[in-house]
């Protein structure tokens, strides 16, 4: 068994990366994102890091299982069809493969996240 320990999110141990993600397209305001992705197992199937991003919508559609832990901010979720879901500082929740909705950051989110590529 590996233990893997990576930066705090005060000071994480790798750069951003500072493009939006492939899958998150704006549709609302001018959101900015940066990705840490701090931890990746050698299939590229398990990923481990911290991500920002400021107030604006994005479209995004989820291939992935994501377990999310916000430490700042407000985000509030929709999925197509359903009602929103908002979350906030101190909020932990998973968002399965198949979400396809809309991700609003109310206030700019700081989280630590850890995806499952299906």
């Amino acid at each position: 068994m590996a233990i893997k320990k990576f930066g705090t999110y005060q000071t994480p141990s790798v750069q951003p990366i500072t493009e939006d993600l492939d899958w998150w397209h704006p549709v609302e305001g001018s959101p900015s994102m940066k990705t840490w992705i701090e931890n990746q197992s050698e299939d590229g199937k398990f990923l481990t890091g911290y991500w920002e991003a400021t107030p604006g919508s994005y479209r995004v559609r989820y291939d992935v299982d994501e377990y999310i832990r916000i430490f700042e901010g407000k985000v509030t979720l929709t999925d197509n069809g359903q009602e929103p879901r908002s979350f906030g500082a101190g909020d932990t929740f998973v968002i399965e493969a198949g979400f396809d909705g809309i991700w609003k950051t109310e206030e700019t989110v700081r989280k630590a996240f850890a995806i499952r590529v299906r």
